[in-house]
């Protein structure tokens, strides 16, 4: 270990796959395809939500939201991750990595929250349509969104501030892609012990709670759904339901398989592949996954490309 006889070190040495070289190249040309993907099934689905009045609905609203939450997400980590995989160095300074912890968790945090908060939206549309305009009207939704991102910053900046307070001992090193919460206790030294169990509570109130509510809505959902008598109907109702399912699953798998453990008994390549699973993987494939399965932005997308590439 590099020892530091400051306060903090002024950069950080992110060892990454430096074990594995011959895995840098096959990541950097994925991370160089997927980042642009993601980037403009995003922005595409913002541009349909706000441009196409039919998308003026709150389920669009939070889609909104989800989307620019996935553009900052995998931009906070995806351009550190091609510079360190590109070149031999692999060091980020100080600032940044504090920069990229504060943004990648207030993301992390803020997007726990909301796919609460959209299942909760599906669930006021199946089970209560007749009070649907009434609690989901547009400043309800404007409060809710304000309250799921202010979550999401409280968390990433009480643990983060928090963690950073940990004593390094000199050590600069970490076994990791990305500046992340778990992996900086882990290789901070000293009395730990209460870093470890405040991040386990605050994880629990972030990834357990909000996943026990979204099953509690979609078992809801179910129920009411088998009521309708339309098949058209209820296809549409699974349709809808079953991309926002997806997209749950996809994020809170790995996110739980790495925040609701103590991050001394995390293995050794656990957080870069749920790293790149969280942060780059779920952020691309989200927009397929609500674009393939939902006729409405399909048909908006198809407008929207019409105006713009086919002449009057």
């Amino acid at each position: 270990m590099i020892l530091i006889n400051k306060s903090h070190p002024e950069e950080f040495i992110l060892l990454g796959f430096a074990d594995r070289p011959w895995l840098e190249l096959p990541l950097f040309i994925i991370l160089l395809v997927t980042y642009p993907t993601a980037m403009i099934g995003n922005i595409a689905i913002i541009l349909v939500s706000i441009l196409d009045p039919c998308l003026h609905s709150p389920m669009y609203f939070f889609l909104t939201n989800l989307s620019f939450l996935d553009m900052c997400y995998t931009t906070s980590i995806v351009p550190q991750m091609l510079i360190n995989l590109w070149g031999s160095t692999k060091t980020i300074s100080y600032m940044r990595c504090v920069v990229q912890l504060y943004f990648f968790h207030t993301m992390g945090g803020t997007e726990c929250v909301l796919l609460a908060l959209m299942s909760f939206d599906q669930y006021v549309a199946i089970c209560k349509p007749l009070h649907y305009t009434l609690i989901m009207n547009r400043r309800n939704c404007i409060l809710l969104v304000s309250t799921v991102w202010l979550t999401g910053i409280y968390y990433a900046v009480s643990e983060a501030t928090v963690t950073l307070q940990l004593p390094l001992c000199g050590h600069n090193k970490m076994d990791h892609l990305v500046c992340e919460i778990p992996i900086l206790i882990k290789t901070a030294c000293g009395e730990k012990d209460t870093n470890e169990l405040a991040l386990s509570v605050i994880c629990i109130f972030l990834l357990a709670v909000p996943l026990c509510l979204i099953l509690a809505s979609y078992a809801s959902i179910g129920h009411a759904v088998f009521k309708i008598k339309s098949i058209e109907g209820r296809k549409k109702a699974f349709g809808t339901c079953s991309s926002h399912l997806i997209v749950v699953l996809l994020f809170y798998g790995p996110g739980i398989s790495m925040y609701l453990q103590p991050p001394s008994s995390i293995t050794k390549d656990q957080p870069k592949f749920m790293a790149l699973f969280y942060g780059v993987v779920t952020p691309t494939l989200n927009p397929f996954i609500y674009t393939l399965r939902n006729k409405d932005v399909k048909g908006a997308l198809g407008n929207l490309f019409r105006k713009i590439f086919i002449p009057k």
